[in-house]
């Protein structure tokens, strides 16, 4: 078994679409509709065939309830590891990404926290090396 896909929820697909390629860099693996559903999903370019992300609409009454009570409480909806993490963080800021947080060393880490614009906040970390 392995995960191949996981969700997160966004306010706006299209403007989700757009960062998440555009300031983060990833590419764009599927993207077709069914009447009012879109299935939307993308992929890190260096393994475009590994695991996806869908950006999933969050007009679910649930998922956008727990998508906002994640974002008070400042729970980052989904973690990237990097191996760069500064060098991350200013490719990302130069793209336009606003960091909640900027890269932090923290126990066996350094971390990084930046808002997707819609509604989530993404966590980045780069893992210490021993």
């Amino acid at each position: 078994m392995k995960i191949k896909l996981t969700s997160i929820y966004v306010d706006d697909q299209e403007k989700a679409l757009g960062f998440y390629t555009e300031v983060l860099g990833f590419t764009k693996k599927a993207d077709f509709t069914n009447g009012p559903f879109r299935w939307l999903t993308v992929a890190s370019p260096e393994d475009i065939d590994g695991t996806e992300l869908q950006l999933a609409l969050d007009d679910n009454p649930a998922a956008k309830t727990y998508q906002q009570a994640m974002f008070k409480q400042g729970q980052p909806a989904l973690m990237l590891f990097s191996d760069d993490i500064k060098g991350d963080h200013e490719r990302i800021k130069a793209n336009g990404g606003s960091f909640a947080m900027a890269p932090t060393e923290v126990t066996g880490s350094t971390i990084a926290q930046l808002n997707d614009t819609c509604g989530n906040l993404i966590q980045i970390t780069q893992l210490a090396r021993w």
